[in-house]
């Protein structure tokens, strides 16, 4: 069974390349168009990994981090941001959160399935 992961961006264009990169690769994506979508379909669904933008409207995605980890299915369940932010405070607010990894957009492929692999062992 491959990895059921939930990406997270309210740029259709940005889900769409995370849907291919990853779905290239074997997993299984389901997108979200921010966080209140993301939490309602966290509801319904297991996931082994997520990834989520940080700006986005009606809920960001460290809000929805939090969220996420007062779940007791997502208490352990990789988070990895994927983001435009590289501010080094960002960073440490988002790891504060209770996330897994930080990714700057725009993302190499390669590099994004090696950390996918890395944080979600097979």
């Amino acid at each position: 069974m491959s990895l059921q992961i939930l990406a997270v961006d309210d740029s259709k264009t940005m889900r769409d390349m995370l849907s291919f990169t990853l779905g290239q690769a074997g997993y299984s994506v389901t997108e979200a168009v921010d966080g209140e979508d993301a939490l309602g379909k966290s509801q319904s669904g297991r996931f082994d990994l997520v990834i989520t933008d940080v700006n986005m409207p009606r809920m960001d995605g460290l809000t929805l981090i939090k969220n996420l980890r007062q779940k007791p299915n997502f208490r352990s369940t990789p988070i990895l941001v994927l983001t435009t932010e590289a501010d080094g405070a960002k960073k440490t607010e988002g790891r504060e959160a209770g996330a897994t990894g930080w990714i700057v957009k725009p993302f190499n492929p390669e590099k994004l399935l090696q950390v996918v692999q890395k944080v979600c062992p097979s």
